[in-house]
């Protein structure tokens, strides 16, 4: 009996040993995942932004005022809603509109996710109404430019020494210059859907997808409309032209429109150019 007590003795005292050394085990795995996630938050906060983040700004100097060189694009908008914490109608409505039989809603079509899967930051963002775009616009301390704006900044060359072909006042007949080619339309060209960000050829005043690619909100009204300039991909060229007039219901977002801000004054810490 005395040695059956002392064996149970020394048992429990293993098992007692064993689980004081899993948990100081455990102690440790869970004190060294901590460190590592601390690591990566603080690089995540003190590292500049990376290439696929996009730059905070880059605009075009038009003579007293200024107009982003690119759509604004989902990395830029991300900023914005990390800053903001916006929720847009698009995310809490289910997901924006594709032409189909008709406007379809397409579920968890958003911002983020232009076509429904993950999507590069340098795609233009679309899934935005008129007033999510303005609201960007005075958030980045510019505006939506005026459909007047739009035209004369996308078919009249103003750098006072423009690169070849380029020639300074004369006025295109397309954004791209003399013919629309090398802008993203319905036409055959590289890019099927929306094209990232400078993947498309330059145009006037050094300005990319002033024509085609996404449809660009305007301020200019019509009761509770507001027209969008510069056509799409989904169309051919002949929407990127200076004279269409195609006004959308304000409230209204789709994966074919987008925008680019306009300033009244230098954005802080914009990479201006007039290249």
């Amino acid at each position: 009996m005395i040695r059956k007590r002392s064996g149970v003795s020394h048992r429990v005292l293993a098992l007692a040993a064993l689980g004081a050394w899993l948990v100081l085990l455990m102690q440790a795995q869970v004190q060294a995942q901590v460190q590592v996630q601390t690591q990566v938050q603080t690089q995540a906060q003190t590292s500049p932004p990376n290439k696929t983040q996009g730059p905070l700004r880059d605009v075009v100097p038009l003579g007293g005022w200024w107009l982003d060189r690119t759509e604004v694009t989902i990395g830029q908008f991300e900023r914005y809603v990390r800053a903001t914490q916006t929720v847009t109608r698009a995310e809490k409505e289910g997901g924006g509109f594709e032409y189909g039989a008709g406007w379809e809603r397409r579920r968890g079509w958003t911002w983020r996710q232009p076509d429904g899967v993950p999507a590069s930051p340098d795609l233009p963002a679309v899934h935005l109404d008129y007033a999510e775009a303005q609201a960007y616009c005075q958030w980045a301390g510019g505006r939506l430019p005026t459909g007047a704006e739009w035209q004369k900044a996308g078919f009249t060359e103003m750098r006072q020494n423009p690169p070849a072909p380029w020639v300074n006042g004369r006025t295109y007949p397309w954004t791209t210059g003399d013919s629309p080619q090398g802008a993203n339309t319905s036409d055959p060209d590289p890019w099927p859907r929306a094209a990232p960000a400078r993947a498309t050829r330059a145009g006037v005043n050094g300005l990319y997808d002033m024509g085609a690619n996404v449809w660009e909100w305007t301020s200019d009204a019509r009761g509770q409309e507001r027209r969008t300039v510069g056509g799409s991909w989904w169309y051919g060229a002949f929407n990127m032209k200076a004279d269409v007039q195609a006004y959308k219901p304000a409230d209204f977002f789709a994966v074919y429109i987008g925008f680019r801000c306009a300033y009244d004054r230098a954005p802080t810490g914009a990479g201006a150019s007039s290249s």
